[in-house]
């Protein structure tokens, strides 16, 4: 067995795998990674599974140890990452030696960072999952971020052979897109003009259940409360403040607000990456459009995986 030493952890450290579906009814949220593709390729690059988990950090990843060879590979953005003091580039896998400290920075020009290591975080699994669920304090290590001194296991894996991407993977760009939300016509045309038509950053108010969102505020011509129901990942909420909140990996499951559009899946993560007060603009698409939009982007995660190398 391997262990992980936390020298220094990182900001918001925490251990995430697949999410945690089948729980809505009971409050309990997916969780999982904040952006699927980074989390998936970093496993992939150490020669992890689907199932295995994980670290994910907001900004900064800080500095771990293990007690036999590991292969490890952090993605999610630019960063710096340094093994006993040697600069290493990231979106590749690198073998980590023993009693070596694996040195992690901070992102630029993107906010959630996976840090994975061959074999997986051997965490027990939590209502069929090993993800963090950190406002209900389920699952991953001890349902918490990460401190100096904790001490993780990782499963067994074979040899380390380092990989590397065939290409360089990019995220699309232009406007995030939308579909219209369930409550979509309690917006009149001057509010849907607004979020439509200007720009919106998202505010330094963010974590993994939610992001607000700074630009022009909306009213709802028929009010801000309706009776509750389901919020799916990348539900826009306006509360009667008029500013507008994308509920993300830890959302409540339920909400009184309505809805005036959400994310498309393909689109969420790119949300969830983007740096405070850079500026974008929401497009609104059909439901058909959206569902292309998975398809092709689910087609182009596996065709990215596929083609790593040794």
């Amino acid at each position: 067995m391997t262990t992980l030493e936390v020298l220094r952890p990182g900001l918001a450290v925490s251990v995430q795998s697949r999410p945690r579906y089948g729980y809505l009814a009971a409050g309990v949220s997916p969780s999982g990674a904040m952006d699927e593709a980074a989390f998936r390729i970093a496993k992939a690059l150490v020669g992890n599974g689907e199932d295995a988990a994980a670290l994910e950090f907001a900004q900064f990843g800080g500095s771990y140890r293990v007690d036999r060879p590991t292969l490890i590979a952090v993605t999610g953005g630019a960063v710096e990452i340094r093994i006993d003091g040697e600069r290493i580039p990231a979106w590749e896998s690198r073998v980590l030696p023993a009693g070596v400290t694996l040195e992690v920075g901070s992102m630029r020009g993107a906010v959630w960072g996976y840090i994975a290591f061959s074999g997986g975080i051997d965490v027990p699994e939590v209502m069929g999952s090993r993800s963090t669920h950190l406002r209900t304090g389920i699952g991953g290590f001890q349902g918490r971020t990460l401190a100096a001194g904790d001490r993780l296991s990782l499963g067994e894996a074979p040899t380390p052979a380092p990989r590397r991407l065939a290409g360089l993977f990019r995220q699309p760009r232009g406007p995030i897109r939308v579909i219209a939300g369930p409550q979509a016509a309690y917006f009149d045309s001057r509010a849907w003009a607004s979020f439509l038509g200007e720009d919106y950053t998202v505010s330094r108010k963010r974590d993994r259940m939610a992001s607000l969102l700074d630009g022009p505020w909306l009213t709802a011509c028929r009010g801000h409360d309706i009776v509750s129901d389901g919020t799916p990942a990348g539900s826009i909420q306006v509360p009667g403040s008029g500013q507008p909140m994308v509920l993300t990996a830890e959302r409540q499951t339920t909400g009184g607000y309505p809805k005036i559009a959400t994310v498309i899946s393909a689109d969420l993560a790119r949300l969830a990456q983007m740096p405070s007060g850079v500026p974008f603009r929401f497009r609104s698409i059909d439901r058909d459009e959206a569902e292309d939009i998975l398809i092709a982007d689910a087609r182009r995660m596996s065709e990215t995986i596929d083609a790593i190398v040794r």
